[in-house]
């Protein structure tokens, strides 16, 4: 991908099996990616690795995090929105708290971040790319997954309208929707929810590439929309979803 070397690209949820395959794919293209995650914090793994604990739902914490990065490494030019949680159920059976937390995690959190980086990106003066992780259950919906769709509906919404808002900026924002990928947080759903594992091989059957996604199968698609090869591109989504959903 062009453009990319020594690039400063902050990564949320860089623990989790998705975020760790999205930093290791970023720093093979040459970039210095800052991990954010609530995971216990991190001394810097190599030259081009830091990991910060930061709680993404915790306003003054995410900007403290941003600030502290721009006076390390001068900049942020990348951000990728990977940071979700869900927990799997039918919506006539879910709790108020977990309903919260889902929307924390996967609305209010990814809004904290996008306007701590980008209030700052646009004062400097400077041109930035996101890429957010969204879900093909934002667009089509996913059975079990009622509060999660509407966050990842709601996060599809606000990229389109901050793409257009900072598009003269210098700021484009884009969206990867994956399906079903294999990592820790499907497992804890299947786990911790009724009927999940039934949902997961429904999905698996339904997807004409007939497999679940390895988090390898989504990350080039990231690495992309961070690139210069997509600085014509704002405002879009795209699923990678073994053609689970097709969208015209």
């Amino acid at each position: 991908m062009r453009g990319l070397e020594n690039k400063v690209v902050v990564v949320t949820g860089s623990s989790g099996g998705l975020g760790q395959a999205i930093c290791k794919r970023l720093i093979a293209e040459g970039a210095k990616v800052v991990g954010l995650d609530l995971q216990r914090e991190q001394s810097a793994t190599s030259p081009v690795f830091t990991q910060y604990a930061v709680d993404i739902t915790n306003d003054p914490d995410v900007s403290a995090a941003v600030e502290r990065i721009v006076a390390q490494f001068g900049s942020i030019d990348v951000l990728v929105n990977n940071a979700g949680w869900d927990s799997f159920g039918n919506f006539l059976d879910t709790d108020v708290e977990t309903r919260r937390r889902i929307v924390d995690v996967n609305l209010h959190g990814v809004m904290n971040v996008l306007q701590a980086v980008l209030r700052r990106v646009v004062a400097d003066g400077r041109s930035a790319k996101v890429v957010t992780i969204a879900s093909d259950a934002g667009r089509v919906g996913s059975s079990g997954q009622s509060t999660y769709s509407a966050c990842k509906g709601g996060v599809i919404a606000l990229t389109k309208t901050l793409a257009r808002e900072l598009a003269r900026k210098g700021v484009t924002l884009n969206v990867v929707c994956p399906g079903p990928i294999r990592t820790p947080m499907l497992d804890n759903i299947i786990a911790r929810g009724k009927g999940g594992g039934k949902v997961v091989d429904a999905m698996s059957n339904a997807i004409p590439l007939r497999r679940i996604a390895e988090p390898d199968d989504v990350v080039g698609m990231v690495a992309f929309l961070a690139s210069d090869d997509a600085s014509y591109m704002t405002g879009q989504v795209i699923s990678v979803s073994g053609g689970l959903t097709m969208h015209g």
